[in-house]
């Protein structure tokens, strides 16, 4: 049986999971879908705007930072948050040198034009290829779910960021640590270690461990999981299959999606309870 990580890499490597019809667009993310009707056939442009609309909400408030995505996908989001959301810099990391590449050619016009302000290139979440302070804000859409070491990935962050930079995390958690193993037996991805079974509240500690302060965990499952549900469906997927059980895995409490955001802060002006997780 192929490992997980094997796996992940042929994944993100030969398959391209891009070209999955679940994803849309050249986007590897299950979309915040707010505002967007889901009870009428979803048009593909919709689902699109979906997937946008999550790194809007990740990309909110960081115009004229440097800012490093770890796991930016084909490079569609990193492409459209460079040009719309204005930051100074993006660099993106991924683990997968086809994924770098696909990033690079996706976005080869905007490189050529950014001078050394908007890159990709090769490394790990918990060996990211900076030194040390040198971005405004770390970001991670919908990857950190397949990451091994979040311990790991939440020092990296905290060492390659400035003094007062931010964290924000977005992807699918387990609310609850005693739940663990539950959902392999629901959902493929978990049952061929693809997706991770990551405790919201070890992550959080991992985080607080590492340094960072301010650090809340906001739920958004309900803008997300229904709307999910009902492009699968749309797609001829049956109910009780498992691509339809991460609407009950959520509805069961099993498993949802937050963004997590986090601060860099001095020991000199972090509050006393700065280090204290807020789950929002």
């Amino acid at each position: 049986m192929e490992d997980a990580r094997a796996l992940r890499a042929r994944m993100y490597g030969e398959d391209d999971l891009s070209s999955v019809p679940v994803f849309a667009g050249g986007f590897i993310n299950y979309g915040y879908w707010c505002g967007i009707p889901v009870d009428r056939p979803i048009s593909e442009a919709d689902r699109v705007r979906s997937q946008l609309a999550l790194y809007r909400l990740v990309y909110a408030g960081l115009a004229g930072r440097r800012v490093l995505e770890v796991g930016p996908g084909t490079g569609v989001g990193p492409g459209w948050a460079f040009a719309e959301c204005g930051p100074a810099e993006l660099h993106g990391v991924d683990l997968h040198p086809e994924q770098v590449q696909r990033c690079a050619e996706r976005n080869a016009a905007a490189i050529a034009a950014a001078g050394g302000r908007f890159t990709f290139r090769q490394g790990a979440a918990d060996a990211l290829p900076f030194p040390d302070a040198a971005v405004d804000a770390v970001v991670s859409v919908e990857a950190a779910q397949h990451f091994d070491d979040l311990a790991g990935f939440a020092r990296e962050a905290h060492r390659v960021l400035v003094d007062g930079g931010v964290l924000k995390v977005a992807t699918f958690f387990v609310p609850d640590a005693a739940t663990v193993g539950s959902l392999p037996r629901l959902l493929e991805p978990f049952a061929e270690g693809v997706d991770r079974e990551h405790p919201l509240p070890a992550f959080l500690d991992d985080l607080a461990a590492a340094g960072f302060a301010d650090i809340e965990a906001e739920s958004i499952g309900e803008h997300v999981w229904p709307g999910l549900d009902a492009w699968v469906a749309q797609l001829g997927q049956p109910e009780g299959t498992w691509p339809r059980r991460y609407l009950t895995a959520w509805r069961d409490g099993l498993l949802d999606y937050f963004v997590v955001t986090a601060s860099k802060v001095t020991p000199a002006s972090a509050p006393a309870d700065g280090a204290r997780p807020r789950s929002g």
